[in-house]
């Protein structure tokens, strides 16, 4: 079996790209058609692919490991080209190549996760780039079983992966999945605080769906995402890049990254600002993103990270369905007045990752974060004020070993994160006008209400992959998860609510290789979700207004403000691989989810500013994701390609008292994305691409839909060969389609169009140049 070249110690740092190539004898292009494996043209990135996948799933046949654990199926042709030798076939031993190019970091941690049985991918960030790179929505596109849409141009995306998340609207801490920086986890009691997501100065994305994120310790229904920051070893000693367009957009960054002896580091700073698409949706932004790694020696080294973020977004309401397609600038009434807003004043993040190599069969990862987040919410009559303080910490010992001449690999994890200081306090914002309902007259900035917050959640992991017929590989896995949460309301009447749970979470699951650039893959795995703990408090009892009771809405069979943990079994099944210039992905899973969590805006929630919460009665997620890439045309360099990814979703009650077997509302049951890209040997590019969505159901009673749409974007660009030059020119919406890029579903439409949507931009124009020098 093949395996790549190591030429750095173990956990080495990844050094600058080198090509080092001998070659003798005259057969190549006769040994490039006889290889089984040779189904594209002589120098086709297509053939290289196999050796690296196949000696990537066997746990021994590892490259140096990065900062971050993680990594993705289905190299891409380029990555596999720059990980492997050239294979030399038996029948033609006079040809002998061997490279000495070095992997770039996404295909490293492509055949980190490799052993993984289910849907992982990995977004390399050089790929992004090449165009505007506003919010990580831009980021996560084309990414099969990802829905993520930005709207009015802030931070707060709509993101799902396979229905989680579908409770969660856009100005509210993420929920449904793990979401990570450097292998740390951000996601916290209260969820996931959005304003750190700044998409500039990243590496790769990892997106592992579902149980797939197991080894992290992500348990929840929808998995997890891993944000990988630059170091210095991959990125420019000095780089500047200004993007600018339509709404009145600017975004700037600097950055800077070196190697020093043993030490290195990367620095990045962004400013950006936005005038809106739509009325109140100006959106400004500053962040500073900064890491410093050592290395002790070959064995221990330490990576220490640094993130901090301000944020003020415009809140524009949500709009009905006729309002989008009539006028999608408009915004709702009152907020125009109010000057509804949100402001992160200045949230900071602090964290570490030691990586210490015990020998060379065995590791040991050891991390920690501290985050600060305050918040000002001043959308409504009421402002609230938030404070979160939270710490986590991440333990993994990684083993690989052969057992009775099977190849063995296991892994034990620990993740950890809990609230410090977490506390939420109402004040009366508005008092006159008869849109403040029942605050006018009352003195502005009386407080209405005060929590404090508590929770903490504890997964203990175990897992075991092992060979045990060749290229069938068998998976087991568990994890003890400890969850509890506080909720305690001082003020104006006392409410206390204390709830903790020990959970128990299996994992089986297998990968097969029948031939070596195919591979079938499965699992059956359980998942938990908790809820966020502030929810407590929308829901029932537990939310202290008499003007907002909670009745049963989104089929709650919880008592009420007692709000259970979401659990599920899923079972899934996929393949990937490679083919006669195509690479893929396809997927299918089924998920049996009980007690699922979600969520439902009323106009009385609404002008609280929340919405409120509860457990459905059973459902059922299923869905397929599948993703292609082909090379429809290579000549002298040049390659016209085209990628695809669709997601097909189907998430419906089982037999709900109220609502029967009627399909969730609030995601798009069928969702498209296509590109055909033309990359030239001289450094231009363009492309062309579609973005396709079904109709999505905004109530649900299932009998008020955002329309369906289909919307056109392109993309022309020139990056200087050998250079760290760039510019490009983007053209958003190109046919000014008007469309509801987000829903949040009301309860019952009984015949009136609610208002629970918010517009994707219209046409726009974006142009940016980007500028590095070593």
């Amino acid at each position: 079996m093949p395996r790549p070249f190591v030429t750095s110690p173990p956990d080495a740092p990844p050094r600058r790209p080198t090509h080092r190539t001998l070659v003798f004898g005259s057969y190549l292009f006769s040994s490039t058609i006889f290889l089984p494996h040779a189904l594209a043209a002589p120098g086709s990135e297509t053939q290289a692919r196999h050796a690296t996948v196949h000696a990537a799933r066997t746990p021994h046949a590892t490259t140096a490991p990065d900062t971050a654990r993680g990594t993705s199926r289905g190299l891409s042709p380029a990555a596999a080209r720059a990980a492997t030798p050239t294979a030399t076939p038996p029948s033609r031993p006079e040809v002998i190549s061997v490279s000495r190019q070095r992997q770039t970091p996404a295909t490293r941690a492509e055949a980190r996760l490799a052993s993984i049985p289910g849907a992982t991918s990995v977004i390399d960030a050089q790929k992004t780039l090449k165009g505007r790179n506003f919010t990580s929505a831009d980021a996560l596109s084309f990414q099969p079983g990802v829905f993520a849409q930005s709207s009015g141009g802030g931070d707060g995306l709509r993101l799902s992966i396979r229905g989680s998340g579908i409770a969660t609207g856009t100005n509210y801490f993420r929920s449904g999945m793990l979401m990570m920086f450097d292998g740390l986890p951000v996601t916290t009691p209260a969820g996931t605080p959005y304003e750190l997501f700044e998409p500039l100065g990243l590496r790769y994305t990892e997106v592992l769906r579902g149980a797939n994120a197991f080894d992290y310790g992500g348990l929840q229904l929808g998995g997890a995402i891993n944000y990988v920051t630059q170091t210095g070893y991959d990125a420019q000693k000095y780089q500047a890049r200004v993007e600018a367009g339509s709404f009145g957009y600017v975004k700037e960054q600097v950055s800077s990254g070196a190697v020093i002896g043993k030490f290195d580091y990367f620095v990045s700073v962004t400013n950006s600002y936005r005038g809106g698409y739509q009325e109140n949706t100006k959106a400004t932004s500053f962040g500073i993103n900064a890491n410093f790694g050592y290395r002790f020696n070959d064995r221990v080294s330490t990576r220490a990270f640094f993130r901090y973020r301000q944020t003020v977004n415009g809140y524009p309401g949500y709009l009905t369905r006729d309002q989008i397609l009539s006028d999608p600038k408009q915004s709702q009434s009152p907020y125009y007045s109010w000057g509804a807003h949100r402001i992160q004043p200045g949230t900071k993040y602090y964290g570490d990752m030691t990586t210490i190599r015990i020998d060379d069969a065995s590791k040991i990862e050891l991390g920690f974060n501290y985050q600060d987040a305050p918040i000002d919410i001043e959308n409504n009559a009421t402002s609230q004020v938030w404070g979160y303080k939270t710490v986590a910490g991440v333990l993994n010992y990684d083993r690989h070993d052969v057992l009775s001449g099977h190849k063995s690999d296991t892994q034990f994890g620990i993740l950890t994160y809990s609230d410090l200081d977490a506390w939420q306090t109402n004040h009366i914002r508005v008092n006159s006008g008869a849109n403040a309902g029942l605050f006018a007259g009352q003195p502005l900035g009386e407080t209405l209400r005060h929590v404090k917050y508590g929770g903490t959640e504890n997964y203990f992991h175990l897992r075991n992959n092992t060979e045990v017929a060749h290229n069938l590989w068998l998976t087991a896995a568990g994890a003890l998860a400890f969850i509890g949460r506080e909720s305690d309301v001082t003020y104006p009447n006392r409410s206390h609510l204390g709830t903790s749970s020990v959970n128990f979470i299996p994992r089986g699951g297998f990968r097969y290789i029948p031939y070596h650039n195919i591979e079938i893959y499965g699992n059956v795995s359980r998942s938990i979700q908790p809820p966020n703990d502030w929810n407590y408090n929308y829901a029932g009892a537990y939310y202290n207004a008499a003007a907002y009771p909670l009745q049963n809405y989104a089929g709650e069979n919880s008592t009420s403000g007692r709000l259970r943990n979401q659990t599920a079994t899923t079972f899934e099944i996929g393949t990937t691989g490679h083919y006669f210039h195509n690479k893929w992905s396809l997927s299918y899973y089924h998920s049996a989810v009980r007690n699922e969590l979600l969520t439902v805006m009323t106009p009385q929630s609404e002008a609280a500013g929340t919405s409120i919460y509860g457990n459905a009665s059973p459902t059922t997620h299923q869905g397929v994701e599948f993703s292609l890439e082909t090379e429809l045309l290579k000549w002298s360099g040049n390659t016209l390609s085209l990628r695809q990814a669709y997601t097909y979703q189907d998430f419906r009650y089982r037999h709900d008292a109220v609502f029967g077997h009627n399909r969730l509302p609030g995601i798009p049951e069928h969702f498209y994305q296509g590109e055909i890209h033309l990359d030239m040997h001289n450094g231009f590019y363009a492309g062309f691409n579609a973005q396709v969505s079904s109709k999505v159901g905004a109530s649900y009673d299932m009998t008020y839909f955002a329309p369906s749409y289909h919307i056109y974007n392109a993309n022309i660009g020139y990056a200087w060969p050998r250079k760290h030059r760039e510019v490009f020119l983007s053209f958003n919406n190109l046919a000014n389609k008007h469309y509801a890029a987000i829903v949040v579903p009301g309860y019952q439409s009984a015949g009136k169009q609610l208002s629970v949507m918010q517009p994707g931009d219209g046409f726009g124009v974006f142009a940016g140049v980007s500028m590095g020098f070593d």
